[in-house]
C-alpha cells in the first residue's frame, strides 16, 4: 500500500511526527490548539469502525496519547476529538483544544472564519514539545 497525504491536509498543516503508521500534524491555525492524526490506511477506509481490531487499537491509543499532550501542553477547558471527513474523505482524526475564551466558543472550529497562522518559532516550539512528550511516552511503554 502506498500512502499519500491528501493535498488539502498537507497544505494546512505542519508535520510533527509519524508514529505507528500515523502522521501527526499541527493544524496551521494558532487560534486553536489543533492536532490531526492521519493513519496510513487503504483507500476507502474512512471511519474508525472500518479498521481491524489491532489497527483500531493502535490508532485510538495514539489518539489518547496525543489528547494527553494537548491537554497538558495547551491546558484547554475542553478537548474535542472527531473523525469527521465530510470534506476530505481520507481518514483523519481532529483533536482540538477548546477554551471559553477562544474566538469560536462555544460553536465549532469548522464554522469559524478566524484564522491566524503560526509563526515559525511557535511551530518549532510545539513540534519540539510534542516530540519530547511522545518520546517519553514511548519509553514508558517499553
Amino acid at each position: 500500500m502506498s500512502f499519500e497525504l491528501h493535498p488539502r491536509l498537507a497544505a494546512g498543516t505542519h508535520p510533527i511526527a509519524v508514529l505507528n503508521g500515523c502522521h501527526v500534524l499541527l493544524k496551521d491555525n494558532a487560534c486553536f490548539p489543533w492536532i490531526l492524526i492521519v493513519p496510513e490506511v487503504e483507500e476507502g477506509i474512512e471511519d474508525l469502525h472500518q479498521l481491524d481490531a489491532a489497527r483500531y487499537e493502535e490508532v485510538t491509543s495514539l489518539v489518547r496519547t496525543i489528547s494527553i499532550f494537548v491537554s497538558e501542553h495547551f491546558s484547554p477547558d475542553k478537548l474535542n476529538v472527531a473523525c469527521i471527513g465530510n470534506v476530505v474523505r481520507q481518514m483523519h482524526i481532529h483533536l482540538v483544544g477548546r477554551s471559553e475564551s477562544d474566538p469560536a466558543w462555544p460553536g465549532t472550529v469548522w464554522a469559524s472564519d478566524v484564522k491566524k497562522p503560526y509563526l515559525p518559532d511557535e511551530i518549532a516550539s510545539i513540534r519540539h514539545a510534542a516530540r519530547r512528550f511522545l518520546n517519553e511516552e514511548l519509553d514508558q511503554d517499553d
